[in-house]
Formats: C-alpha cells, structure tokens, sequence
C-alpha cells in the first residue's frame, strides 16, 4: 500500500511541473485565455481532478489551479486545494506579485500567503511550519531571489519566436520557491507527437523532467531520494490557439504505487482580451 500523504506530495510537485512549463513565446505579452480540467489517476484508477485557468493581458497576468479528490479518491482521502497567483511581465522576465494556495487533506490544512518583488521574496507567511531536524538544507535569504512561485511559472518567455514550437521550448531549468522549499525543473526535449481530442487536435511537444532538490529537503529521506533519482517524468505542451503560448495537455510520472498521468479532458481556448488586475 501507499501513503496518501506521499500521493498528495507528487500530485503538488506534478502540478508545478505541469504549470511550470506554459510558454509565452515572444518578448511583449499576448492576450489570451485558457481554462482546463484535468483527470489524475495512479496505476490506471482515477482519485483527483484539477483545473487551470490563466488570462494574460498585456503585461498583466492571474492565474488559478485547484485540485480536488474524485472517484477512488473519494474513498481514500479528502485532499483538495487552490492555488493562485498574480503579477507583471517585464519584456523577457516574469515578476510575481502575489502567491496564495490552500489545501486540506485527512483534516490537515497548509496555506501559503507570499509576495514577492522584481524576483525577491518580500512577505512569507505559511503552516505548519517545516520542522527543525538537522540534517535538513536551510533555506536562506539566497533562495529567496530569482524565484517564481509554483503558479507564476506557468509564464517563461523564450529569446525568440522561432523556438515557439521545437526541441526550444524544452531546454530550460525553472526556479521554484513553494512556501518551504526551494527546487528546481530541469526539462529536456523528448519528441513530437500528433493527438485527439478535449478541445485540441494537434501537435504536442514532449519534454522529460527532472526534479533537482535546492534547499528545505532532507537528502537522507527515502522520498527525496526516490524523486530526484526518478528519470520517469515528462510533459506533453500544446499551443494555445491564436497566441504564441503553450500549455500542458498531459503529465506523467512514474511512482512506486504505479504510473500518475495528469491528462486533460476539457479545454476552452480564446485569443479574446480581458482585462486583469495583478497584485500590487
């Protein structure tokens, strides 16, 4: 059997790989929208379902993903949660404001309320707090800067254009501050790959992941061992009609109760404008 807490834990990490990678392709933001929902499943039995809604305008961006138990996860646990972020765009680089995101599981709950400045953590605000064990790598002020939050990484622009839909929009690492870690995803590029279907008909890129601890983890923990060491993980992206931007259409990884796919099933797409307010 497996831990549900350690299944809650790879669903979170899956979203922030699957949101980490959603591109916008040229140096001046677009304006577009997306709204998504996503079936999970372990080992081929479905638990959770999650969506994901952005609105780009301009220099402006929000941002919304929630996760909530479905099928046999109705029977095993109670886990579900939304995270949210806003910010600004600033040519090439992402500037979060603000980073929210509650969840309760097995009648726990953990919340994050962060803000953040030019790429520097201003406001941090979080429960429980990570407990004091000594073999654990302390998060200092250096990994407070240069960051995006899990949500805010769904915004990476590329150099240029012409890598807009290649082997290009593989090769990035993303820094990502959570609340109490600090981790990075190494993508690489994979292949390409034609699919049917849930709102998109179309090309997919694929891209490999790899989850690289940084700070807050315990190396010695059998769980972060098994994740960093873990090459079974990828991305599929689709583009997102009428932009220059690409989104997950499916995730996976490989886990010790069996493969978790995070698959799309609905998807609405619009190159309509709409005006947002990001967080000051």
């Amino acid at each position: 059997m497996f831990s549900i807490g350690c299944v809650t834990r790879i669903v979170g990490i899956m979203a922030a790989v699957g949101s980490a990678i959603l591109v916008p392709t040229s140096l001046k933001a677009e304006n577009g929208s997306i709204g998504a929902l996503y079936d999970v499943s372990i080992a081929g039995f479905g638990f959770a379902r999650a969506s994901l809604s952005l609105v780009v305008n301009e220099n402006r961006y929000s941002a919304t993903i929630s996760t909530q138990p479905a099928g046999v996860g109705t029977l095993v646990t109670a886990g579900k949660g939304t995270a949210k972020a806003s910010g600004y765009l600033n040519g090439k680089t992402v500037l979060p404001s603000r980073y929210n995101m509650n969840s309760s599981s097995d009648n726990k709950r953990s919340y994050v309320k962060m803000k953040v400045g030019e790429g520097r953590l201003k406001t941090l605000n979080v429960a429980p707090k990570l407990r004091p064990f000594k073999d654990r790598i302390a998060v200092t002020a250096k990994h407070h800067s240069d960051i995006v939050d899990p949500v805010s990484a769904i915004l990476m622009p590329l150099e240029n254009s012409s890598a807009s839909f290649g082997p290009q929009a593989c090769d990035r690492r993303i820094p990502i501050f959570d609340g109490w870690t600090r981790y990075d995803i190494q993508l690489s590029y994979k292949r390409r790959k034609k699919v049917r279907g849930f709102g998109y008909d179309g090309d997919v890129i694929i891209c490999s992941a790899r989850w690289v601890p940084v700070a807050g983890h315990r190396p010695a923990k059998k769980s972060v061992q098994y994740m960093a060491a873990n090459t079974d993980m990828e991305i599929w992206l689709a583009p997102l009609a009428g932009t220059r931007v690409l989104f997950p259409y499916r995730a996976s990884m490989r886990t010790a109760a069996g493969k978790l796919i995070v698959l799309a099933r609905k998807i609405n797409m619009s190159a309509a404008p709409s005006r947002v307010q990001a967080a000051k």
